[in-house]
């Protein structure tokens, strides 16, 4: 079959967010034919190129969410109405506050008026020509401002103000641009045979277009639910831009849910945020990140231990990894063992990271002064900060490899990727009880409260002085992350569920004669096996929609892919 996979700052890009698992998922589906469209975040991202592609992707089409370019196109009267109707119900709809997250709350209404307005604005893009100048103008900040003054309008939006509205007004027109891509039409998104969305937002709204125009279904795959990110973005925010803006986001997310053929969450956290959200349970797949067991097969299957009395910690540097607690819970563990060393494997995550590195280490340096060269510097201390290709330190395996215990101090996660490679490599884990941990665990670990170093502490020495228990919660976990948490898992149940969706699609694609008139068996079956088995014949077209009149609003490319780095 053909996949249109859909990424937001992700693959087919060197620096994509979860680049990993979509490059192993088409890898692993050699026998699908893919599309990539992809949604890139930032210049910087672009430039940076892609990673080398696989003969099954057919073409890579891209467009920035960075920046968006007006095409121009001139509004008449008729399509200036057209945009003030629907975008003032828009705007009307997003005053009116609530999220569609159960038919009880008696939002289905609204719902319907927010699913009319987003698909009237992207019917007269694909009619008329790109939004984005339509959704700058001052006609769009005046709807906002006579929807926030209406009667019954949430009491947040009624004190909005112009810097507010202007605000908002923006932030719109930045989340509607996949509404002006020239995406959905039948050589486009609307050749696929399903959509997999690899994240909510822009990649979720432009699989909604893809089902709204040209009847493809749609899976949403979300490792983390973007509509809590967004919740917890902008906190400096005045409370009007919150509650428009999380009522936006909250809109789209549940439209998302509802047309979604199915919603694969990565874990059962995630799940329940989506169920809370207005999914319906009975379409949610949850399905696992899968990993690369095989990097750390040697260290998994062997018995040793480079250092019985050091506890490793591993992953990026930042204060939600909480470090702080971590040190001053192995400050304790000194007390009762005072072999103990704590190794420190990371690097920053950006310049936020690189100070709370700085940070860190000072403090180590003060928790143990006797054992330092200096206030800021860590020599013979017994907490070392190292990275991964330090002499010592060559693979991530000999990371974990390196110390009897794994130790995961965080007090926001979410699926534990790091936890998952110290059970992989046969580790007993402490981690604290945040995220996805007690389901990635699965009583093959120890878990403890977060922000409390002193059960951190306790945990550690536990395990420290039982090498017996450390041996069987290591053998246990790795037998459970082999089970649960490898690629193969992971791409068997993808092949499964395209195949579960697709099945259950009715066929789409009606081929005309020069007449008019269907024209019966025009797409044999062979034409969805992996091949060039069919060539339409000369003169027919596909029913679809109407032709864009203009230029795609937004600027996009499409490049064949060639299997290798732009």
């Amino acid at each position: 079959m053909r996949i249109g996979l859909i990424t937001e700052g992700g693959y087919p890009y060197v620096s994509g967010d979860a680049r990993l698992w979509c490059d192993r998922l088409v890898r692993g589906l050699e026998q699908h034919e893919f599309d990539i469209y992809a949604l890139s975040r930032t210049e910087r991202q672009e430039d940076e190129g892609w990673v080398p592609l696989p003969a099954q992707v057919s073409r890579v089409r891209t467009a920035p969410m960075w920046a968006a370019e007006d095409d121009g196109a001139g509004y008449g009267r008729r399509a200036r109405r057209r945009f003030a109707e629907h975008y003032g119900e828009l705007a009307a709809v997003l005053c009116a506050g609530g999220l569609a997250e159960a038919p009880e709350d008696g939002s289905a209404l609204e719902a319907d008026r927010f699913g009319n307005a987003l698909y009237g604005l992207a019917e007269l893009a694909r009619d008329e020509g790109g939004l984005v100048g339509a959704l700058r103008s001052e006609a769009a900040v005046r709807a906002l401002e006579r929807a926030c003054r209406s009667r019954g309008a949430l009491r947040a939006a009624r004190e909005a103000r112009v810097p507010d509205l202007l605000t908002v007004a923006a932030q719109l027109e930045h989340a509607l641009r996949p509404l002006s891509l020239d995406w959905y039409e039948d050589d486009g998104l609307g050749a696929a045979d399903l959509c997999h969305a690899t994240s909510g937002g822009p990649a979720a709204l432009s699989g909604l277009l893809a089902h709204h125009f040209c009847d493809v279904p749609l899976l949403l795959t979300e490792y983390g639910v973007r509509l809590r990110t967004h919740y917890l973005a902008a906190p400096d925010a005045s409370p009007a831009v919150r509650a428009l803006l999380a009522t936006f986001h909250g809109r789209l997310t549940a439209e998302a849910y509802s047309r979604a053929a199915l919603i694969t969450p990565g874990n059962g956290h995630a799940r329940r945020w989506q169920e809370r959200c207005g999914a319906d349970r009975a379409k949610l797949r949850t399905v696992y990140p899968g990993m690369d067991a095989s990097r750390f097969a040697d260290v998994g299957e062997s018995t040793d231990c480079a250092d019985p009395d050091s506890l490793v910690w591993v992953g990026r540097v930042e204060p939600t990894k909480d470090l702080v607690s971590l040190l001053h819970a192995f400050a304790e563990v000194r007390k009762e063992e005072t072999k103990a060393r704590l190794r420190i494997v990371g690097t920053p995550a950006g310049s936020e990271g690189a100070a709370y590195l700085g940070h860190c280490k000072a403090l180590a340096a003060q928790l143990f002064p006797d054992e330092a060269e200096g206030p800021h510097t860590v020599g013979d201390n017994p907490v070392s900060f190292e990275e991964i290709g330090d002499p010592e330190l060559l693979s991530l395996a000999d990371a974990y490899a390196s110390g009897a215990v794994t130790v995961l101090s965080s007090v926001v996660e979410g699926f534990p990727i790091g936890l998952v490679e110290a059970m992989l490599c046969g580790r007993a884990t402490v981690s604290t009880d945040v995220g996805a941990v007690v389901e990635v665990i699965g009583g093959t670990g120890l878990v403890v409260p977060p922000r409390n170093p002193r059960a951190l502490a306790e945990a550690c020495v536990a395990l420290l002085r039982d090498p017996e228990r450390r041996e069987r919660l290591g053998a246990a976990a790795r037998a459970r992350a082999l089970e649960l948490f490898t690629v193969e898992q992971n791409v068997a149940a993808f092949h499964g569920i395209y195949l579960e969706i697709v099945s259950r699609t009715p066929v789409r694609r009606v081929v005309l004669d020069d007449s008019g008139d269907p024209l019966p068996f025009a797409v044999p079956a062979e034409a969805h096996v992996p091949g060039r088995w069919t060539e339409r014949p000369h003169g027919l077209v596909a029913r679809g929609g109407p032709a864009r009149p203009q230029g795609a609003p937004v600027r996009a490319t499409t490049i064949p892919a060639t299997g290798g780095a732009r």
